[in-house]
């Protein structure tokens, strides 16, 4: 592991090429620095090939998003499942890819909980309060990011907010949320930045037929601090802790389910260097997991822990050649205590070594090739290797795209050691999964402000890991995973308006023809943002959000179908005197709908907002 540490600090501190070192010019806001390193993947400066879409701070706040799922069901292509209504379980599914294909990220470090089932997220946390942008990769992206993304990754970035502020929102003793973001310039040059939320809310029962509340409480804290060196290195470290409580049904006919005490704490620091051709980025990271179950009398404890060091740099050698190279370091730690009927006691670690680089060269001004490589030794599966290639070319208002990738997931430390109540038991000598995505794009470039894309791809996934048939533990099915669709959209920004449209055809099976659980095969929607100017009200935003969801099999058996739904969101926002208020409305025709089978969820629901700007 020393060895292991040394080389990465190697990479970062040799000595850079010659090159001048900018004046780091600033912003209109005194004391606010420009921002002389963007991106948050290992991407050359040629960043072709990297299907990613962001949401900011004024985005998130513009739609009425109350917790993370409604981010993300901003993103066409995406699916999120959640097990009832708000503070409920809730899985992602990119592109037809299972929702433990998903790596998710904070500030472009994996935070996915090793202790958890296969490895999977909970996105029915609610941390939204304190995420300044939120970023989705769609495809596989082990090649820029390492094991877990073959279906795409998430990112959440909590960069500091210079705009200090307080707000509040709900609408009754059911459904409230406190936040706070304050940020100071201290005399010799810190930039310290303290962010807060709290929630609280009850729902009905997340069965369908349930009656009893099930409520849950979330306390987010966040830290920032920026220090400038000098004008091309800069230091930074953050701070983030979430704490949850929460009702969860154990199942789909029992409402009386587990209480969750869920805690998650995650560190970060490292410094980043600029000079005109090169930018560095060192980083060191620790999270922490806690979660308890207690039902029946009984109290199941999972923990986690993770450590991370990474090094990168990025190089613009010439006007047509770019590369980078860098190493990244995992060390993950979990522990299963499950105090039922069989009383099981295990715990396990696993590290990661990667090195990993990328090339970017433009043939001419309308056509780039990039390829993204990466590997990973791994504890238990050893040696592995993923790769992306792709190559764009423009012609006149046409922009065509080809990429052929490839993926890996690495087994949990779940599924390698891991043990609950059902007598479940881990096994250190499962093979990783592996996948190849073959997808083909083209634009059309309307203006500089519209434009309408459309991107067919197709994926297999070999050796992937599901339970076996007496669910004691998991195993690598000889059967594969096949996934193919079609992504049809169409884009227009201004000043003063954002339309989205999209229109997309999916199909997720399994080589013996059997159709995957909780993928519909048909999604599309409408997303219309307007800054109105009323010579009576003044200036007002409102946002109205369309949404279909095709049919789908709930169980890979085919005997459980759900119906497909439609569901309608409108949002306003004004600012007066320096203040935000805000109203929204989600399930606006208040829609009786299932995504699950058998879990409700919500109503139409109201709320208001209110923002201190100070």
């Amino acid at each position: 592991m020393f060895l292991r540490l040394v080389f990465i600090l190697f990479l970062f501190w040799i000595s850079p090429l010659q090159c001048e070192i900018p004046e780091c010019k600033w912003n209109n806001r005194d004391g606010v620095p420009c921002i002389m390193l963007k991106g948050t993947s290992n991407t050359s400066a040629y960043s072709t090939g990297v299907n990613k879409q962001i949401i900011t701070k004024e985005d998130i706040i513009n739609s009425g998003a109350t917790d993370v799922n409604d981010v993300l069901k901003m993103i066409p292509g995406l699916n999120v499942f959640q097990s009832g209504p708000k503070g409920q379980q809730s899985s992602l599914f990119i592109r037809g890819t299972d929702s433990n294909h998903t790596l998710v990220l904070l500030n472009g470090i994996a935070i996915n909980d090793q202790s958890a089932t296969q490895g999977l997220f909970d996105f029915g946390q609610d941390f939204i309060q304190t995420i300044q942008q939120v970023e989705i990769y769609k495809g596989p992206s082990g090649a820029h990011f390492g094991p877990s993304a073959i279906g795409g990754a998430v990112n959440f970035i909590t960069a500091i907010d210079y705009n200090n502020s307080v707000g509040v929102s709900g609408f009754n003793e059911k459904n409230n949320s406190i936040e706070g973001n304050y940020t100071k310039i201290t005399e010799n040059g810190w930039h310290l930045n303290f962010k807060g939320s709290g929630n609280q809310s009850k729902t009905n029962s997340a069965i369908a037929d349930g009656n009893e509340d099930d409520a849950v409480q979330n306390l987010s804290l966040n830290f920032n601090t920026e220090k400038w060196i000098n004008n091309n290195l800069k230091f930074k470290t953050n701070f983030y802790s979430r704490k949850t409580d929460s009702d969860y049904d154990d199942s789909a006919t029992n409402e009386r389910g587990y209480v969750v005490d869920n805690r998650f704490y995650a560190f970060q620091t490292g410094v980043e260097r600029s000079y005109e051709k090169i930018q560095d980025t060192l980083i060191f990271h620790y999270n922490k997991y806690d979660r308890e179950y207690e039902n029946g009398g009984y109290l199941d404890e999972f923990n986690s822990e993770s450590l991370v060091t990474k090094a990168e740099r990025k190089v613009k050698a010439t006007d047509k050649f770019s590369f980078g190279y860098g190493s990244e370091y995992k060390y993950n730690w979990a522990a299963f205590e499950d105090r039922g009927s069989y009383n099981a006691s295990t715990r396990g670690y696993i590290d990661d070594f990667a090195v990993f680089g990328n090339i970017g060269y433009k043939f001419s001004e309308n056509t780039i090739l990039s390829l993204y490589s990466r590997q990973d030794k791994h504890k238990t599966t050893g040696r592995n290797y993923t790769y992306k290639l792709n190559l764009t070319k423009a012609i006149n208002k046409f922009e065509f795209g080809a990429t052929h990738s490839t993926g890996l997931r690495n087994p949990t430390l779940y599924e390698l050691y891991g043990t609950n109540n059902y007598g479940h038991k881990g096994d250190p000598n499962l093979n990783p999964e592996k996948s190849e995505t073959n997808e083909l794009s083209s634009a059309y470039n309307f203006s500089d402000n519209a434009a309408f894309k459309i991107t067919a791809y197709q994926s297999s996934i070999i050796d992937y890991l599901d339970d076996k048939a007496d669910w004691s533990g998991y195993e690598n099915k000889t059967t594969d995973l096949e996934q193919e669709g079609l992504e049809m959209g169409f884009s227009f920004k201004d000043k003063d308006q954002t339309l989205t449209l999209s229109n997309i055809f999916s199909s997720s099976k399994k080589t013996d023809g059997r159709s995957q659980s909780r993928r519909p095969d048909r999604t599309y929607g409408l997303n219309y943002t307007k800054k109105f100017r009323s010579n009576l009200f003044g200036p007002f935003n409102i946002n109205y959000d369309y949404k279909h969801f095709g049919k789908h099999i709930d169980y890979d058996d085919g005997d459980t179908k759900v119906d497909s739904t439609d569901i309608m969101n409108l949002s306003m926002s004004k600012k007066i005197y320096g203040n935000i208020f805000s109203l929204s409305i989600s399930n606006l025709l208040d829609e009786h709908y299932e995504r699950p089978a058998t879990y409700s969820q919500n109503g139409r629901k109201l709320k208001f907002g209110f923002r201190k700007l100070y």
